[in-house]
């Protein structure tokens, strides 16, 4: 496909991205931890299930990424994290970005609004090992482990604080998400 597209659009740059979402909420994540020899470390929480999505895009050639932190996820706001996905990566539409992800019913839901110049390619069903955004997920919730948060919104700055790192650092993206089989621009 993406070499199809080069052929369709010599004029353009043509960019593998890759596309999941992670859901990070108040029931706390529980992580080992170092500690003393002969101490147990204690981890206090309350187990609430209040839910954040973390929209996640990520370029694995380069480690660029983008996220955008919404209540769920549904068609309406894919096609609202795809808009902004496609005006923060190539707000001129000199791209062609492909897009690559996974089955799950927002994403081949008949509502869905994909942008121009964004192209969808699913994933085999039932293969989350190919799809080079899933292994940032365990980044995302790092942040967050063995901590308790008062409210959503306590959660929403601390994943917000991750996102930018994140973006800041693409060294670490590409660490986890530069798969060989991803073609090199």
């Amino acid at each position: 496909m993406v070499e199809a597209q080069r052929q369709l659009h010599p004029d353009k740059p043509v960019e593998v991205w890759s596309q999941d979402e992670a859901r990070v909420g108040l029931k706390p994540i529980l992580c080992k931890v170092w500690a003393l020899k002969g101490q147990r470390p204690l981890a206090f929480h309350r187990t609430r299930y209040e839910w954040l999505y973390v929209y996640l895009f990520v370029h694995p050639a380069s480690g660029r990424s983008t996220f955008l932190i919404l209540p769920t996820v549904n068609s309406e706001l894919m096609s609202l994290a795809l808009r902004e996905f496609q005006q923060e990566v190539d707000p001129e539409g000199r791209k062609v970005l492909v897009l690559l992800l996974d089955n799950a019913g927002w994403h081949r839901a008949k509502d869905l609004q994909v942008p121009p110049g964004l192209l969808l390619l699913h994933l085999p069903p039932y293969t989350p090992e190919l799809s080079p955004a899933e292994p940032v997920v365990p980044l995302l919730r790092e942040a967050v482990a063995n901590e308790s948060f008062p409210s959503l919104e306590a959660l929403q700055e601390r994943l917000a604080e991750r996102c930018v790192y994140l973006q800041e650092h693409p060294e670490v993206i590409r660490g986890v998400a530069g798969f060989g089989w991803i073609p090199e621009e």
